[in-house]
Formats: C-alpha cells, sequence, structure tokens
C-alpha cells in the first residue's frame, strides 16, 4: 500500500521524485548526533539537530518547514526522550517519533520510558539500521508509537 503522505515533485526528465523529509535529531552525544545527521542526509533526508529538549525545541519553533520524524535519544539530560516528543507533538501533531536507547525495547517499556517497544531502536546499530527505522516509521499512521 503506498504511503498516502508521501508527496511527489517532478524530477529532471518529468520522473516523479519522492519529496525530502525532515528529521530532528537530538542526542545528547555530539558525535553519535552527529553520525545520525550524516547518515541520514546521505541517504536523502534533510536533518535538523539539538543537544537536548531546550535546543530541540528552539530549533522546531524557529524551523518554519514540515519536521517529519523526530529521532531522540530515551535519556537526555533534565527529561526523557518520550517527555521531549509529548511536547513536540503537541506543537506538530503530524511529527512521527523514533526513539534510540541504549536499553533494549522490553527495557524501555519495563522502566515506563516509552508505553510500546515498536519505535524503539536500540544502540548500537548501524546507518542502515536507522535509515530503515526512520522509514518504517514514515510508513506507520501519525501517533502509532
Amino acid at each position: 500500500m503506498p504511503d498516502t503522505h508521501m508527496t511527489s515533485t517532478r524530477g529532471p526528465g518529468g520522473h516523479a521524485e519522492p519529496e525530502r523529509r525532515t528529521v530532528l535529531v537530538v542526542d545528547d552525544e555530539d558525535d553519535l548526533r552527529d553520525i545520525m545527521c550524516f547518515s541520514l542526509r546521505r541517504r536523502g533526508f534533510d536533518t535538523l539537530a539539538g543537544r537536548g529538549a531546550p535546543e530541540a525545541l528552539a530549533v522546531s519553533r524557529d524551523h518554519d518547514g514540515p519536521i517529519d520524524v523526530l529521532v531522540t535519544d530515551l535519556g537526555l539530560p533534565g527529561v526523557t526522550g518520550s517527555q521531549l516528543a509529548a511536547q513536540l507533538v503537541a506543537e506538530r501533531p503530524d511529527l512521527r517519533v523514533l526513539y534510540v536507547s541504549g536499553w533494549s525495547p522490553e527495557v524501555a517499556v519495563n522502566r515506563g520510558l516509552v508505553e510500546q517497544p515498536g519505535n524503539v531502536l536500540q544502540k548500537p546499530f548501524t546507518p542502515d539500521h536507522l535509515v530503515g527505522a526512520v522509514r518504517a516509521v514514515l510508513l506507520a499512521p501519525v501517533g502509532a508509537e
């Protein structure tokens, strides 16, 4: 079934090309955040980045265009990734969320960090796993996390 949320534009030669999607990546580990952004950009995504919740909220509020996916660490300084996600989804109801964590998805659920394990990508992961998880989140209905 095609993604009804994905639009397309006409590229060179009149071929339909998928619209670029924007991902907000939030992690307090600079190197990991940079690698995630680099990996996503190499696969055709636009990226925004934040070190923690205050910076991510400011980036989101300053960004005029859509943000399609939030990729956030579950363990941020001062808040959980799910608390940040709740704030951002309140401001951007169509935002989809992917959590990354050193804990397994089941442990994240048991610790009360997320309600369901489906949108938790366990660290360490490869760039291919990250991109695949972001694409899967884009195909899921909004609010499925």
